[in-house]
C-alpha cells in the first residue's frame, strides 16, 4: 500500500543551491514519473532540487504510485522535492513564473514533464553554461518515432559557436529564425550521430529557442523579465518558452548543447487551447533598437 507523500516544505525548499529543476505538469502521471525517473539517474550533479507544480483536472500526477515511488528516490538520493498545486490555471506562462519564484538557486532547469533526461545530461548542460557563461543552454528533445525519418535539408541550420556566446536579436524577420527547423523530430539525433563526438565531448550551436528542457542562469532570466509577462497574454496561449528565450539571448545569449540526452515521449498535448503566441504578443510590446 502506498503511504501518502509529504509534499515538502515552499519554506524549507526555497535555499541557494547549484540548481533547481521546475516542472510544470496536468494530467499526466505516467510521463511525470519518467521524467522524474530520469532525474533520478543524474548521479554526477548531487546539489539539485526538483519542483512540480501540478494543474491537473483531478488528483495530482505526483500521487500516482509509480510518480511518488520516483519522488521519494529523488529524496532518498539526498534531493529536496517540493510538490505544489498551482489552480486556477491562468496559462503556461504563469505557471512557470510560480515555479520560478520557488527556487533561488544558481541555475533553473525548466523541464517539460514529458522529457526523459538520458544519465550524464544535467551534468554536461551545467559544465556548458559554466564554460560558455551565457544566459541559457539547452537540450532539443528527440523524437525517437522519428529516428528513421532522415532529412537532411534540415541540417544545414546545425551552425557550432565558433568563439564565446555573445548575445543576439532573434526575430521571424531575420535569418536566425530558421534555425528552428533543426529540431523536430529527431533532426538533432541524425546532425548528432554524423558528428560522431567521442565520449565527454559536447558542442555549443546556436539556436532561436530550445523546446522542453532548458538550464537557465537564474540572475539572467530574472534581469530578462523571467515569465513576469503572463500579465500582458491571454491565458490560452503557447510559446511563452520562446517569448523568455528571446529576451535572454538579446541581453546575455544562449546555445544549444549537443549531444542531446532529452527524449521528448511523444504524448498527446495536455493544453488544447493555445490560439495566441505569446512571443507575438511580448515582442509586439518590446522597443525596437534605434
Amino acid at each position: 500500500m502506498n503511504r501518502p507523500l509529504d509534499l515538502g516544505s515552499a519554506g524549507e525548499f526555497r535555499r541557494p543551491r547549484r540548481l533547481d529543476v521546475l516542472i510544470p505538469t496536468r494530467n499526466r502521471p505516467a510521463e511525470l514519473a519518467v521524467t522524474l525517473s530520469g532525474l533520478a539517474a543524474q548521479v554526477e550533479v548531487p546539489d539539485f532540487g526538483v519542483v512540480v507544480s501540478d494543474q491537473s483536472d483531478h488528483d495530482p500526477a505526483y500521487a500516482h504510485p509509480a510518480a511518488a515511488t520516483m519522488v521519494r528516490a529523488l529524496r532518498h538520493r539526498g534531493h529536496p522535492v517540493l510538490l505544489t498545486r498551482r489552480l486556477p490555471r491562468r496559462g503556461l506562462a504563469e505557471h512557470r513564473a510560480y515555479l520560478l519564484d520557488r527556487s533561488v538557486a544558481r541555475y533553473v532547469l525548466c523541464l517539460d514533464d514529458d522529457v526523459w533526461l538520458e544519465p550524464g545530461t544535467l551534468h554536461r548542460l551545467v559544465t556548458a553554461i559554466g564554460e560558455l557563461g551565457c544566459g541559457f543552454v539547452g537540450n532539443a528533445v528527440h523524437g525517437l518515432s522519428y529516428a528513421d525519418d532522415v532529412r537532411p535539408e534540415t541540417h544545414r541550420h546545425y551552425e557550432e559557436w565558433d568563439g564565446p556566446v555573445v548575445p543576439e536579436r532573434v526575430r521571424p524577420d531575420t535569418p536566425q529564425w530558421q534555425r528552428a527547423a533543426i529540431h523536430p523530430a529527431a533532426n538533432l539525433l541524425h546532425v548528432q550521430q554524423k558528428l560522431g563526438l567521442p565520449a565527454g565531448a559536447w558542442r555549443a550551436y546556436k539556436v532561436s529557442w530550445i523546446g522542453g528542457c532548458v538550464l537557465y542562469d537564474r540572475a539572467a532570466l530574472v534581469d530578462a523579465g523571467g515569465f513576469e509577462f503572463w500579465r500582458r497574454v491571454p491565458a490560452n496561449h503557447q510559446g511563452e518558452d520562446v517569448a523568455a528565450q528571446l529576451a535572454v539571448l538579446a541581453r546575455y545569449g544562449g546555445a544549444g548543447v549537443l549531444p542531446s540526452g532529452a527524449y521528448h515521449l511523444e504524448s498527446p498535448t495536455t493544453v488544447t487551447d493555445r490560439d495566441v503566441e505569446a512571443w507575438q504578443v511580448v515582442a509586439a510590446d518590446t522597443p525596437q533598437p534605434a
